[in-house]
């Protein structure tokens, strides 16, 4: 167990040592953000035609900005702290992370009321691009009581992009999971976010899926 724990904070470090510019970043599709451009969070659909997720990228991978969408106008957003720009007090986020758009997981349901998160794993991609990625699993967290889940998702041109499950990702890149949840777990600081285990490819579409017809009920 030690001995996993320290690869992880090594493969961590690397992270972190090795931050990307914004001009090193691939271009993916990315969205109007202009004042009369659709709500991202109303007007793009969940799936794709061909049965992959959109995932909208809000933070890219290895960078530690906190940008957020905003519900009420549809745009993203980057967060403030008594009005200063947030960012993350830890090391850079270990995948791409964004939201799924057209979904909600709703404080009825013992949610925050955000759309669902998702975090892409493979190359950074820049803020505001929407990524075709497909569904491998999720990450059950609690954020101070509340569900946070986080869906596992791997994009297209990821060097993991013929990994069609959990226990595939684990026997083929060992220790992924582990960063994943060690970050999740310490990145707000000691006590505010405690992870509940790893989840099925099966059990994370269930989430997708209820949390469309959430945000559809609203």
């Amino acid at each position: 167990m030690c001995y996993k724990i320290f690869i992880c904070c090594i493969l961590l470090f690397f992270i972190s040592c090795n931050p990307q510019s914004s001009d090193d970043i691939p271009q993916n599709p990315k969205l109007d953000q202009s004042k009369d451009a659709p709500n991202i969070l109303t007007n793009i659909t969940p799936y794709t035609e061909d049965g992959y997720v959109n995932a909208f990228i809000e933070i890219p991978a290895g960078t530690i900005d906190k940008w957020e969408l905003n519900k009420s106008s549809g745009k993203l957003e980057w967060e403030s702290v008594n009005g200063t720009p947030r960012k993350v007090n830890y090391l850079g986020y270990p995948g791409n992370y964004g939201m799924i758009p057209s979904t909600l997981l709703s404080k009825d349901s013992g949610g925050d009321g955000d759309p669902l998160d998702i975090l892409v794993l493979g190359p950074a991609t820049q803020r505001e691009s929407i990524v075709k990625c497909k569904i491998i699993g999720v990450l059950y967290l609690s954020d101070q009581g509340e569900r946070d889940d986080k869906l596992i998702a791997i994009s297209q041109d990821s060097p993991m992009k013929d990994i069609h499950d959990m226990n595939q990702l684990e026997a083929n890149y060992n220790g992924v999971l582990d960063i994943v949840e060690i970050w999740f777990k310490n990145y707000k600081g000691p006590g505010f976010i405690k992870p509940k285990g790893y989840g099925s490819k099966t059990e994370a579409l269930e989430i997708l899926n209820d949390a469309i017809e959430q945000f559809k009920a609203q």
